[in-house]
């Protein structure tokens, strides 16, 4: 089979491979989309701490069963496999804290991933209910978009967002859009999309239709939108620690800031007014990936339409193009770009 391995930092290449065996309580996959994102890009520049290469990699994966050892599962179920794998053991998963389990694993880093044609899932994913019937009507390009979905679900749980609401996402790319379409369906009354990059705000806006739209001074036109009060979530998805201390000086009183998008690990610390969360009471949360339930609620939100995600997948690539499609999401040139191997 096909697959796109990665060797070092600018070694990612397409070649050929056996096919995996399914061992026992796994089940094997023809793998009919495996989406891209932001993190597949950095792995590729920078290489990851959690991966010893060679490594298959991608993490946003939907395919079809072909093989299987695994009780419940059969050929030709269609299906959606999580990235983030909890251990279901430890002491926060006992709590229902799967996504910051100190044991986590993930595929694409510590198992191979989805950009092949096939792989298998560990038993270790079906352990802990992350493999997931694509529900009918569901196509595999728009199950593969249910990880990241699932990220800004556990985000938007986290910062409390619900109706009412006036949100500022500030980042428009992929999970910028999934987080305006997600504060919709939570009842938020209104959402603005800021960007710095006029060109990839004015894409987003097109599918997604904001409130409004802010890509210059943003604390002040962010302030005009609200008259004066700020809003009541601000999340921050971009990894940028110039957002993340624009959006403690943009939350109202009482707000809520995600700290959505991660910064990069030489340079991870900001400025903050803690007198501003002192007097306005304001909550800050981080937001890490999500659990195998957020991936089930995610399709789910899929299948019933409340979060639309077929539209903001406007590439479809083979796996030989997976280089250009790195690129491409490099340079924030498409929503959401998909690999079809």
């Amino acid at each position: 089979m096909k697959v796109a391995r990665f060797h070092a930092p600018g070694d990612l290449r397409v070649e050929e491979a056996p096919e995996p065996v399914t061992g026992p309580g796994e089940v094997k996959i023809r793998v009919r989309n495996c989406s891209t994102c932001g993190t597949d890009v950095k792995i590729y520049k920078h290489g990851h701490h959690h991966i010893d290469p060679p490594r298959v990699m991608g993490h946003e994966i939907a395919g079809e069963i072909v093989e299987s050892a695994a009780p419940g599962w059969s050929p030709g179920d269609r299906v959606q496999v999580i990235a983030a794998i909890p251990c279901g053991r430890c002491a926060e998963c006992a709590r229902g804290r799967m996504t910051v389990c100190p044991n986590q694993e993930s595929m694409g880093y510590h198992y191979d991933g989805g950009f092949g044609e096939y792989l298998t899932v560990p038993a270790k994913v079906l352990a802990v209910d992350g493999l997931n019937r694509i529900p009918d009507g569901v196509g595999f390009a728009e199950a593969s978009v249910a990880e990241p979905l699932a990220c800004v679900l556990n985000g938007q749980e986290l910062a409390r967002v619900g109706p009412g609401d006036d949100v500022v996402i500030m980042g428009s790319g992929p999970i910028g859009c999934l987080h305006v379409r997600l504060a919709r369906a939570r009842g938020a009354a209104r959402v603005f999309l800021a960007d710095i990059n006029p060109d990839r705000l004015a894409m987003a806006a097109a599918l997604v239709r904001p409130d409004a739209t802010i890509h210059t001074d943003i604390e002040e036109q962010l302030s005009k939108l609200t008259d004066g009060r700020g809003a009541d979530v601000v999340i921050t998805a971009a990894a940028a620690g110039s957002a993340q201390e624009q959006a403690i000086r943009m939350a109202a009183r009482q707000g809520r800031i995600s700290f959505f998008g991660g910064l990069p690990k030489d340079n991870p610390i900001i400025a903050c007014d803690s007198n501003l969360v002192h007097y306005r009471e304001l909550t800050i949360v981080g937001a890490n990936g999500s659990s195998p339930a957020h991936n089930a609620r995610a399709l789910d939100l899929i299948a019933t339409g409340a979060v639309p995600v077929a539209d903001l997948i406007t590439e479809r690539l083979p796996l030989t193009d997976i280089l250009a499609a790195i690129d491409t999401v490099a340079r924030g040139a498409a929503i959401k770009v998909t690999i079809e191997p």
